[in-house]
């Protein structure tokens, strides 16, 4: 199967391909996200070594499986070794016999699952890279790995022997809405742009969860046959997702859980406060770490100070396990399909759709012809807690206009009524009294398919649709 999208990630890897010194490219991102894809498919598997680590395995086993790599590229037997300084030493004999003109492509996959409690890989990686390949001209090292605080402070943050030796880092996003269309439109799976935008909501735009839809079921269908069904692909994938990106995993479990059940987000005292967890520098590690890995994200809202700022849960997959998989009574292997609306569902479907469009910012604002206006996107909430104003997307321009964006799921023309009217209104003014902004407030709204022309309407300066998201 071609790739699909990936243009500016193909377009860095032809520039380390090409270029005329040694590279060492880190390529991150959240699990299923397809890091090793790309890069198998991109080299189409021509590689000078390709090795992948192994999850829960200790060193002497890691060992074991780096020599069978060894063998398999070097075409000879490598004696086994106790050490990482010995096995990178034997990889380092394999590639200065290869005689090829074209780059030596070293791919090391799942690397932070090589570095096991006192195994001293760190310091073999060291001594593999400074010792011969930042000599040498002609090889590209590319490793991946999920654990994406791993990857940052293992080797983009380095402050040891492999201090400013990455040469580029790749950050792999879950595909755009755009992406996954095409995605299902090469899969032959024919589904409208609004289901598209639901299975958005579900799966967060992650290749893995696509490539398990089945072209004969239908949106709905599917959906039971991956997290309702006894023997279904994702119904244990929430344990597995975070067992294997993070040791211990309770208190990051605790942390999402706690998030999901406040869309609006909480501070860190908050969280402490709903997880009994203890303050500390442990609970910022967790916090970063989640962070990084793209579970949440930390922001600080509109004109606040940084002690102010909110976690939010922003994995489309957890929060879709904590609202409908985790508590399934029904026990219903066609409980999607049977769903009957309610006002679980309409808050997810909200809370969801909402950080789809933050996932699509680029296409917002090009849609509001500002796209090459600097820009600063944030969140509000009201000091006044009691009637609880927030704007979960707040752009404040360069060009003196704040946008405030409300964000709407709907099945047809969104209609604004009197009560929801209310609430706009008062939205607006207590954004107004208590921040003073000396700058023009415009209200948009970000709907599926529009707003219905009423009485209402009129306040609304702007509209972005569900079709606008679409764009590449």
């Amino acid at each position: 199967m071609r790739l699909i999208g990936r243009k500016n990630e193909q377009c860095e890897l032809e520039r380390v391909i090409k270029s005329d010194r040694s590279e060492f490219t880190v390529i991150y991102g959240r699990r299923r996200v397809g890091k090793t894809f790309l890069v198998c498919e991109y080299f189409h598997q021509r590689f000078s070594f390709y090795h992948t680590g192994m999850a829960n395995t200790e060193r002497k086993e890691q060992l074991k499986n780096f020599n069978r790599s060894l063998h398999k590229y070097g075409n000879m037997p490598y004696p086994p070794v106790n050490t990482w300084l010995e096995a990178f030493d034997q990889l380092i004999h394999l590639l200065s016999h290869k005689k090829q003109k074209a780059k030596k492509v070293v791919f090391i996959d799942e690397m932070p699952w090589m570095d096991t409690q006192n195994s001293g890989f760190l310091q073999g990686l060291e001594f593999f890279w400074n010792s011969y390949v930042s000599a040498q001209h002609d090889i590209l090292l590319i490793v991946c790995g999920s654990a994406t605080s791993w990857m940052m402070n293992n080797l983009i943050n380095n402050h040891g022997g492999l201090h400013n030796r990455v040469t580029r880092q790749i950050y792999l996003r879950p595909f755009t809405l755009a992406e996954c269309a095409d995605y299902f439109k090469i899969k032959n799976i024919a589904i409208s742009r609004h289901q598209i935008v639901e299975n958005y909501m579900i799966f967060g735009g992650v290749p893995y969860y696509l490539s398990l839809m089945r072209k004969e079921y239908s949106m709905a269908q599917n959906i039971d046959n991956l997290c309702f069904r006894e023997e279904g692909e994702l119904i244990e994938e929430f344990e597995n997702l975070y067992a294997s990106l993070f040791k211990r995993c309770e208190n990051h479990v605790k942390i999402v859980e706690a998030l999901s059940r406040k869309m609006q987000g909480l501070t860190r005292d908050e969280i402490i406060e709903h997880t009994k967890l203890t303050n500390g520098g442990g609970l910022t590690k967790t916090l970063n770490e989640l962070d990084l890995c793209g579970f949440i994200r930390k922001y600080k809202g509109f004109k606040k100070k940084t002690r102010d700022s909110l976690y939010q849960l922003t994995d489309f997959f957890t929060l879709f396990y904590f609202n409908f998989m985790q508590n399934n009574k029904f026990d219903d292997k066609h409980y999607w399909t049977n769903f009957i609306e309610n006002a679980r569902h309409r808050a997810w479907s909200d809370y969801s759709f909402e950080q789809v469009c933050m996932a699509h910012i680029p296409q917002i604002k090009r849609k509001l012809g500002i796209a090459g206006v600097l820009t600063n996107v944030s969140s509000w909430r009201s000091k006044e807690l009691e009637r609880g104003a927030q704007v979960d997307l707040v752009i404040e321009r360069n060009d003196k206009v704040v946008n405030l964006c409300e964000m709407k799921f709907a099945n047809s023309k969104f209609v604004i009524d009197k009560k929801y009217d209310e609430v706009l209104r008062y939205k607006l003014a207590t954004f107004q009294d208590e921040l003073n902004l000396r700058k023009a407030i415009r209200l948009t709204m970000i709907t599926t398919y529009g707003l219905f022309h009423n009485e209402y309407w009129n306040d609304v300066q702007s509209e972005v649709t569900m079709e606008n998201l679409f764009e590449s």
